[in-house]
């Protein structure tokens, strides 16, 4: 095959390379624009995965890397005047102009044609010369970007600055430099790439960076673009850091991380590799080893597929997932330290917990395996801060809102079941809800519970706004309190727009064939225009009514025995689209600025506060953002969750989305809980977190970090009931907060499983296995500060 390669960065050298090793006949160029020694940026990190596969693929390149390597296995993370170490992670690094020169000179070897200081014909002439055009010119690709529209390319410009530096002194783990400063919280990225150098990140929010000055006009720059007035600030800032030695600028000026997404990868011949296809931030991983790592499964997929094409799709079908995955992890550690200002007020060995798990791949159980004494540390510092006691998963605490005292951590979602009849519980809810509290759960909520009957969802919908109704839930909350430790709490809602509609098998949000009864709404807006019916615009007097039904329901609440009582003004019923700006067009002073969309669902809150008993909570649920442009944001969020906390609000139940049909949710692991965790930090109320949570360990890391101080968990109990219970016996705990009832005792072990080959190993249990050694050191140093643990 003829190839080009556009671009000579790691990627494209190591792909020509491969190539060619698996056949001499291939004829492979690549065009570099830049001269060898123009090579930008400083050290490379690459991880053991991608280390094994360079070994498999080509040991010659292996064993001029393994030479070069800078290795250590601990990070360091000072903040306050403390040091928090974190061992058995295992790194390497390499000075990226030797990994550039190892990758020509093989390339060399093997006879690719190096066109070094070289700009490469426009791709449209490459490809009628080529059976294939691989573009592996970074992040600004010139390549991808003619092609934009073929491609589906988004650039996000994410909010931080950060500049790009090294230092001659050698650090001997990764090390990050948390600064407060007058103008804000800055930080340094730092870790060695050889035994005479360190690579040193300098990054901030785009505000500190303002507040600071580094945005002035006017300033003095090197021959190579460097800002060298910003290189002697951040010298003089990060003084302590560096101990005397000096930073090292290469073309060092400020940047902001652009996130490159395609929505495909190929255009006929032509395809994307490395940057130009996909980045990551930093924090999270080197852009090369993905590069690397595309690199390796391309040239696999053209030397197993026999058409280009195929190949071409092979190599897609494979890489897309797992650059979207590390994208995923990618996003949340910028976003965490864009925001890494609101976590400045934990302790350290909390903040460094929290710096470490920021990804969500990486986790308590993941940390423990590779170094128990940080982790049995981080479990002590959680139980000295949460009532003293002997240390416990921290998911077995308990936790106390006004009167309540719940002997764990866990929540049972709310989730609608639509097995009423006439808004009446029966059979079906005694069991759910009842298997659900004998499951260990400290605390079971209902489905959303209507507290009128044109306010139900569907037909089938559950209500609180008739004697029977009543009647029945008593029986559901007598059962609860008589055979479990559990606390049962109800949901109280109206469905606005989003009524008269089918049962979910039915067809989630489809209209009623028949039976519909009129819907209201703050504005006359159909939920999916001609589909579902236009809701009436509710009058002052209708609002009126409803606020009554919402106290006629609370009160029929306490009757029925419920412990706790939720107001859900989230996922577009009626509350919620009083909230959104989406849905809630009102002229009148119900409608406009915030403040005025908050108006009506906090006098439905004061009414139902007003005759729910004084010692019982009371949780209000919110939709966190919209999840599309217009719509209500996370920094609108953090006002309403502070608008229902001063209104008397024990804790914010934080959920996302499902208030317009056009939403575009960014779906992952524990994908919701920063929106809890941004809350909980600026109004300091207690947050419920949801959204993807589905193991202890997620819901342990996510308590340990500061994110969360309940965890909400809907499928998983569906799958297990017994979730809570079945996590307590495999993290072998049988004290407080997991209570097996009496009957259940004999199956409080799990069952033989009739291997022979022992015990299931311990790290089939994580999702990432830990690279090095699973202990190296956890030391808590100290500059004249307290110790961290």
């Amino acid at each position: 095959m003829r190839i080009a390669c556009i671009g000579g960065g790691p990627g494209g050298l190591y792909f020509a390379a491969l190539m060619k090793g698996l056949d001499p006949r291939h004829e492979v160029t690549v065009y570099e624009r830049t001269a060898p020694e123009d090579a930008f940026g400083f050290g490379v990190v690459l991880s053991d995965e991608t280390l094994g596969g360079i070994e498999h693929a080509d040991p010659e390149v292996y064993a001029a890397l393994s030479a070069e390597f800078a290795r250590w296995d601990d990070i360091d993370v000072h903040y306050r005047g403390s040091v928090t170490t974190s061992g058995g992670h295992g790194f390497s690094a390499v000075d990226r102009r030797r990994l550039l020169g190892i990758l020509r000179d093989r390339c060399a070897a093997l006879g690719v044609d190096l066109r070094l200081r070289t700009e490469a014909p426009p791709a449209e002439d490459l490809e009628r010369t080529h059976d294939v055009v691989v573009a592996c010119d970074g992040a600004g690709s010139a390549t991808r970007t003619a092609f934009e529209g073929d491609f589906g390319t988004t650039l996000e410009r994410r909010h931080c600055r950060y500049m790009w530096l090294a230092t001659d002194k050698v650090f001997d783990a990764f090390n990050f430099h948390v600064l407060e400063t007058p103008h804000g919280v800055m930080q340094a990225h730092a870790y060695p790439y050889s035994d005479t150098a360190s690579t040193f990140i300098v990054e901030m929010h785009e505000r500190v960076w303002e507040a600071a000055g580094f945005g002035a006009p006017g300033r003095p720059a090197g021959a190579d673009g460097t800002d060298l007035e910003a290189v002697e600030r951040c010298a003089g800032l990060f003084a302590e850091a560096l101990e005397g030695h000096a930073l090292r600028p290469n073309a060092s000026r400020w940047r902001s991380f652009t996130t490159v997404r395609n929505r495909t990868w190929r255009r006929g011949a032509l395809v994307l590799l490395g940057d130009a296809a996909h980045t990551a931030h930093f924090s999270i991983g080197s852009g090369t080893k993905l590069a690397m790592e595309d690199a390796l499964a391309l040239a696999a997929c053209l030397h197993e597929h026999p058409g280009v094409k195929e190949a071409l799709a092979a190599y897609e079908d494979e890489r897309r997932p797992v650059a979207e995955s590390v994208q995923r992890a990618a996003q949340a550690s910028l976003e965490w330290f864009e925001d890494i200002g609101m976590h400045t007020g934990q302790e350290p060995l909390q903040f460094a917990f929290n710096l470490l798990t920021r990804s969500r791949r990486v986790g308590r159980e993941n940390l423990r395996l590779r170094d128990p004494d940080f982790a049995d540390a981080v479990d002590d510092w959680f139980s000295a801060a949460n009532g003293g006691g002997e240390a416990r998963p921290p998911m077995f605490h308990p936790f106390r809102l006004r009167g309540l005292e719940l002997p764990n951590r866990v929540v049972v979602s709310a989730m609608d079941m639509y097995s009423s009849t006439g808004g009446t519980p029966g059979d079906f809810h005694l069991v759910h809800l009842g298997s659900k509290a004998l499951g260990g759960a400290g605390l079971v909520m209902t489905e959303m519970v209507c507290v009128s009957a044109p306010g139900r969802i569907t037909p089938g919908c559950a209500g609180l706004y008739a004697p029977e109704h009543t009647a029945a839930w008593k029986r559901v909350t007598d059962f609860v309190h008589e055979n479990s430790s559990a606390a049962i709490g109800v949901q109280l809602g109206h469905s606005g727009r989003k009524g008269a509609t089918r049962l979910m098998w039915e067809g989630i949000d489809e209209p009623l064939e028949e039976g519909a009864w009129p819907v209201v709404a703050p504005s006359p807006l159909a939920y999916r225009p001609g589909v579902n019916q236009v809701p009436a615009e509710l009058t002052r007097a209708g609002m009126d009514a409803i606020r009554d039904a919402f106290a006629t329901s609370a009160r029929e609440a306490d009757r029925a025995g419920f412990d706790l009582l939720e107001l859900h003004c989230a996922h577009g019923y009626l509350l919620s689209s009083f909230l959104s700006p989406l849905t809630n067009r009102r002229t009148d002073r119900y409608g406009g600025d915030l403040a005025a969309r908050l108006r009506y669902p906090l006098e439905v809150f004061a009414a139902v506060r007003q005759v729910w008993p004084e010692h019982k909570p009371m949780t209000v649920r919110i939709s966190a953002t919209d999840w599309t442009d217009g719509g209500t944001t996370a920094e609108d969020a953090v006002e309403i969750a502070r608008a229902f906390a001063d209104a008397g609000a024990d804790a914010i139940d934080v959920s996302t989305g499902q208030v317009t049909p056009d939403e575009r949710p960014a779906y992952g692991r524990s994908f919701q809980v920063p929106f809890a965790e941004r809350i909980r930090a600026r109004v300091g109320v207690p947050v419920v977190a949801v959204g993807a949570i589905s193991s202890h360990d997620d819901v342990n890391s996510l308590l340990l970090a500061g994110r969360a101080d309940l965890c909400a968990l809907g499928r998983t109990h569906l799958y297990d009931p017994q979730w809570t219970l079945h996590a307590a016996t495999e993290q072998d705990y049988t004290g407080p907060g997991a209570r097996w009832p009496v009957q259940f005792q004999a199956g409080s072990r799990r069952p033989p499983t009739g291997r022979t080959d022992g015990p299931r190993p311990r790290l089939e249990l994580l999702r990432e296995p830990a690279s090095g050694p699973a202990h190296r050191r956890w030391r808590p140093q100290h500059a004249g500060g307290p110790r961290t643990a």
